[in-house]
């Protein structure tokens, strides 16, 4: 072949390889072969996109040209902007993204700080930003930071974006509680300047909601409410348990929390029995409705576990392990549902167990569990306080659901409509005749989240309340507060969201490299403390010669001290080599197994290659 036919051959590969890779990038269709799918958009975010009305703009801010850069942040940066592209694929034209760099001292950099995105500082001086701004008729939302720790939950959060900027107005939250959730307003105590402000968690709620406080012994629900939060449901009429049956099943998300065992209403119940009162009922059930919805609550039994019991005291002060008090840790969450996403410790009191009735139709999805050591506990036990019988009377029975998230298409609990309302002649307000058909089954999917304790998100439990100079500042306990209010802002956002579930991360490390370095640390820790306990020992040995010999230490313990840390010298350094070949063994196979990966990364491509060449190439020469 002449050198210009091969100049002219390697020219239009050349082209062919630019026009592969430009028709790759326009054509619409995509091959997500990641574990996780992480560059694939659920059905719930494509229904979202589909709903948009007026067009957006996203702007997504990232200092690409920013000096020292770390490689990790780029990485990250071409994952959520890969993402992007996938929104604006599949938006239907109505959804626009801008890749902003905000270098310094630019007209980008000032709309950046404008919208809230000021970024960090970076060794060079130069600021890293990566942020997300999404705009429609005038109103903008904004992702402050973008961060890795949030990447399984990208979709989720860029998703919640989206559906917030076309939120006008803020919804209604309806607060159902014979808990002292909502402030209140006693006129004798507002007059003096005083009031009780209600729970921490229901300012929280305030921030996103506008609250609607619903009496216990309402017949209806108020009007307009997007969503409910119903906290330890007692003696609710027959009329607006129905009412909350309807309003599940038309599609408003319910955040229920019932509890076999009320710290707060055990404590009243010790200060009304000493003045002489009827203690109150501690438990909270609705079980017409849970019968009805497939799920399984036991109102007479606590969850207790071992190895999650809290140190709390006894009767006597004394400190005690009590195995009905649970702190948990990131791993008694499902992490793949998004309130659970970045919760790392919440504590729960007294909590019941929930599980899904045999043959239901619904998807019960725990969201959080006890270990393998979880057991059932009478209530009538805890009257014991002690923690000793109480793990006594444990009996490991495997993880136990202590909140999950149901959806589906629920049955009614009222399938005949609505129930009759025993007279009442202290109430005499006539029923509110219904407006619509009462529904026998959901209209479309429906979204329950239920908690079997109500006391986790209570002031007691979730924050610490300190008082400086006339000022009461409050410090979350664990992640109670931050959980509640993940899972109100969950239900109340569009049902779309919800079906969003978090994935993995697009830095996949070798977990083979990772298992030989960990266990080479393990031998290598158990080495050094092996080490040290041994030095120890030799030291106190010494002390003991050196105590037994004060009166002629230069004579006697000073020959058998220099014996002594011989030895000793000797013996640390025969360790000291043993851990350094351990360590020299184990990395040897760690950089011979790095070392195959980086020779088949590098040669798998070109082989293929080349080995397609010769089967081309044959198949050329072979006669017709």
């Amino acid at each position: 072949m002449k050198s210009s036919r091969v100049t002219l051959a390697v020219l239009l590969l050349f082209v062919g390889l630019v026009l592969v890779n430009y028709l790759a990038s326009s054509l619409p269709g995509r091959l997500d072969l990641t574990g996780d799918k992480l560059y694939t958009l659920s059905a719930g975010t494509k229904s979202l996109l589909g709903k948009i009305e007026e067009p957006i703009t996203l702007d997504f801010y990232f200092t690409r040209s920013a000096t020292g850069l770390p490689i990790a942040a780029k990485n990250y940066a071409d994952r959520v902007q890969e993402l992007l592209r996938q929104y604006a694929r599949n938006a239907g034209g109505k959804l626009r993204l801008n890749i902003v760099d905000p270098r310094p001292d630019t007209p980008e950099e000032e709309r950046a700080g404008l919208a809230g995105i000021a970024g960090q500082a970076l060794p060079s001086g130069d600021r890293l930003s990566i942020g997300l701004v999404a705009t429609q008729a005038g109103q903008q939302k904004v992702i402050a930071a973008l961060t890795p720790s949030r990447e399984p939950f990208l979709e989720y959060d860029i998703s919640q974006l989206i559906y917030n900027v076309q939120q006008l107005d803020r919804k209604k939250l309806g607060i159902l509680s014979s808990l002292p959730v909502m402030e209140t307003q006693n006129r004798a105590l507002v007059m003096q300047g005083r009031g009780d402000p209600g729970q921490v968690i229901a300012q929280e709620w305030g921030n996103t909601f506008e609250l609607v406080n619903v009496d216990t012994s309402a017949v209806a629900l108020p009007k307009g409410l997007d969503a409910l939060a119903i906290l330890h449901p007692q003696a609710l009429t027959a009329s607006l348990k129905f009412e909350i049956d309807q309003f599940l099943l038309s599609g408003h998300p319910v955040f229920l929390a019932v509890d076999p065992s009320s710290l707060y209403y055990k404590q009243q119940s010790g200060m009304l029995v000493s003045i002489g009162s009827a203690p109150p009922n501690a438990s909270s059930n609705l079980p017409e409705l849970l019968k009805a919805y497939g799920i399984e609550y036991d109102a007479d039994s606590v969850v207790g576990d071992e190895n999650r019991a809290t140190q709390t005291r006894d009767n006597n002060g004394n400190p005690v392990r009590t195995p009905v008090w649970l702190t948990l840790d990131g791993t008694n969450f499902n992490k793949a549902v998004q309130p659970a996403g970045p919760v790392n410790m919440v504590r729960l009191i007294e909590a019941g167990a929930l599980a899904p009735t045999a043959g239901s139709k619904l998807t019960f999805t725990p969201v959080v569990q006890s270990t393998e050591s979880g057991g059932m506990i009478k209530s009538d036990l805890l009257m014991i306080n002690s923690g000793e019988l109480l793990t006594r009377a444990l009996q490991a029975s495997g993880k136990k659901p202590l909140a999950a998230l149901v959806t589906g298409k629920f049955p009614s609990a009222f399938p005949n409509g609505a129930p009759a309302e025993p007279a009442d002649p202290a109430n005499p307000a006539p029923k509110p005749a219904l407006t619509v058909p009462a529904l026998k089954e959901s209209s479309g999917t429906s979204t329950l989240f239920i908690v079997a304790d109500t006391d986790w998100f209570l002031d007691p439990v979730a924050v610490q309340k300190q008082t400086f100079l006339g000022q009461t500042y409050i410090q979350p306990r664990g992640d109670n507060l931050a959980f509640a209010t993940n899972v109100m802002e969950f239900l109340g956002g569009s049902s779309d969201l919800i079906n969003i579930r978090g994935k993995g991360n697009s830095a996949r490390p070798f977990d083979v490299v990772q298992a030989m370095e960990v266990e080479a640390n393990r031998q290598y820790q158990d080495k050094a403390a092996g080490l040290e306990k041994r030095l120890t020992e030799i030291q106190t040995r010494l002390d003991e010669i050196a105590g037994k010999n004060q009166d002629n230490v230069r004579l006697v313990a000073s020959a058998e001290t220099t014996q002594a840390i011989a030895e000793a010298r000797r013996e640390q350094a025969t360790l000291r080599s043993q851990v350094r070949e351990i360590r020299r063994t184990l990395r040897e196979g760690i950089d011979a197994l790095e070392d195959k990966l980086l020779l088949t990364n590098l040669v798998i491509a070109p082989a293929g290659l080349c080995a397609f060449g010769l089967w081309f190439h044959r198949r050329r020469r072979l006669p017709a």
